[in-house]
């Protein structure tokens, strides 16, 4: 099978690798030829190219079987972020329609699309069309890869954490973490190995959009809390959050459409996940 995978970072990389060790030709992709070396050595075919930029696709090569399309917006702001989510998703299908492609397409979108914030569970049936934030350009990008004729898939990826990652975490780490108001927003969670897992089953089945999270949300206040006891540290003072690109939600995303398809997690909860990182972590800083 012959694999291109556009934004190959943090969870395209580790992907690619795991492509790679099923025997697939992977092609992978990134903005700035000066890390492309990094992708030669994993064993990917490495191409520099750019989503918001139409004529750079010209230079990828034709006929793959799937795209995977794992960019992020690199933490830039707003404009950034449209411009590679709604913009980029314009150019890409522009160019596949032009070359004519087949390819199945994957996106790995969020579950900011959802924009319920009554604490209640979320499925895939539930109402996604958020006004505001990012979620707003992930659901146009959604639409537009839905209409692909050769079949696409939709995961909506809850917040990722691994090696290097995890905001609330980290911020913990340096006591900068502030409870926000009571701390009884809910949290939903995925380790990265967690969401390549989740690409892999859901090439291997039919296409649609699946939820990506782990099977036990948790409210911020319980997380810092879990987080205290594990590390000896004391709870985060309360404090306001300061704004963000993303619309402010809360609720509990389910997962039980891709587990249903035999998607299995190494990490079921923050807990097992957490717990790894932190052991790596301190294996690695002696």
């Amino acid at each position: 099978m012959r694999v291109l995978i556009l934004g190959c970072g943090y969870v395209g990389l580790p992907l690619g690798q795991a492509l790679v060790g099923q025997g697939h030709e992977v092609h992978a992709v990134r903005r700035r030829p000066d890390t492309l070396d990094e992708l030669e050595a994993a064993g990917l075919h490495p191409h520099a190219a750019d989503l918001t930029r139409r004529e750079t696709l010209d230079t990828l090569p034709g006929s793959f079987d799937w795209i995977l399309h794992t960019a992020s917006s690199s933490r830039g702001d707003a404009d950034v972020h449209r411009a590679v989510f709604v913009d980029g998703t314009e150019n890409l299908i522009d160019w596949l329609t032009i070359t004519k492609a087949h390819s199945r397409l994957l996106f790995t979108s969020s579950t900011s699309v959802y924009p319920q914030t009554d604490g209640g569970w979320v499925d895939e049936e539930c109402p996604d069309k958020p006004v505001a934030g990012t979620g707003k350009n992930l659901a146009v990008a959604e639409e537009m890869f839905l209409e692909w004729p050769a079949d696409a898939t939709v995961l909506r990826v809850a917040g990722i954490y691994g090696p290097g990652r995890g905001y609330l975490y980290r911020q913990f780490l340096k006591d900068e973490a502030m409870l926000d108001g009571d701390g009884n927003r809910w949290l939903n969670m995925i380790h990265r190995a967690d969401v390549v897992g989740a690409i892999l089953c859901a090439m291997e089945n039919e296409p649609g959009i699946y939820n990506v999270a782990d099977d036990e949300p948790v409210t911020q206040h319980d997380f810092f809390a879990w987080l205290s006891e594990l590390l000896g540290k004391p709870m985060p003072p309360a404090g306001s959050r300061a704004p963000g690109k993303r619309a402010r939600t809360h609720k509990r995303v389910a997962n039980e459409r891709l587990r249903a398809l035999g998607w299995q997690l190494k990490y079921p909860t923050f807990r097992e996940g957490y717990s790894a990182l932190r052991a790596a972590e301190s294996a690695n800083a002696k």
